[in-house]
């Protein structure tokens, strides 16, 4: 499928791991120019050096912490003629109310919540000036499955979701396309380590990973690249009339509620 995306500049935020690097993979062989952005410059520099070689793209890097006073300005004015934003960058801590005090709290919601709050307000008046864009924010399915052990994640997730929602109910009206993706479980560094501290609260053995994945389908997390290319989907004009909801991305995982 042809999905037009040659040439459009995007931009990527926590582009230097994971699912980030994967996105940023996926929009390179596209043909899109690139501008990624994280706090570790070393790896940001690699990556696009890898991409620029592979497909024949421009791209930038920005290395900076988007918690920082003044960097969200910065990153905005770096990104300048902007076709597509996508919010990556944060990892909310796991833990219950009494294990995430409200300085880890809040340090995880600065970067994953408000980061993307942040970014969009300086990111949507361009797009709009500019005659339109898409705005993807990845927020996670814990946003749809209230977990106590996850309860700082939960609960910031599912104000994205909301945030999500109700700017990209009306974005269209300014030619802007703003829609969430949750993915459940995905095969990055970040969960293997999340499914040994599991497995060792469980099982008293953090080797025992393989006994946890068997329970989510397929016996596996998603890959990456199962998040990624739907995130260059969502960007295309193929996707022109998707605005104000969330995609869900978790093998069935959230729809096997029951009573």
């Amino acid at each position: 499928m042809e999905l037009g995306l040659a040439g459009r500049r995007v931009l990527i935020t926590g582009a230097s791991q994971g699912i980030g690097e994967g996105l940023a993979a996926a929009f390179a062989e596209e043909g899109c120019a690139l501008l990624l952005t994280a706090r570790s410059g070393e790896r940001l520099a690699a990556i696009a050096e890898r991409l620029r070689a592979a497909h024949g793209v421009a791209i930038d890097v920005v290395a900076l912490d988007l918690t920082m006073p003044g960097s969200v300005n910065r990153l905005a004015a770096e990104a300048g003629d902007l076709d597509v934003l996508v919010n990556n960058a944060g990892a909310i801590p796991g833990g219950n109310l009494w294990e995430v005090d409200e300085a880890k709290w809040r340090a995880g919601w600065e970067l994953k919540v408000f980061g993307y709050i942040n970014l969009v307000r300086a990111i949507y008046p361009r797009l709009k000036a500019r005659g339109g864009g898409v705005i993807l924010n990845n927020i996670g399915n814990g946003g749809e499955n209230f977990d106590a052990n996850y309860v700082a994640g939960s609960t910031g997730n599912a104000a994205l979701m909301a945030f999500t929602r109700a700017i990209g109910g009306a974005s269209l009206d300014d030619g802007i396309r703003v829609i969430g993706v949750n993915p459940g479980p995905v095969a990055t560094d970040r969960i293997a380590k999340v499914l040994k501290v599991r497995a060792e609260k469980r099982f008293g053995d953090a080797s025992r990973v393989d006994e946890l994945l068997s329970a989510y389908p397929r016996g596996r997390a998603a890959t990456v690249r199962e998040i990624a290319d739907l995130f260059v989907y969502l960007a295309s004009d193929r996707s022109a009339y998707t605005s104000g909801t969330i995609v869900t991305v978790d093998g069935g995982i959230t729809s096997r509620r029951s009573i």
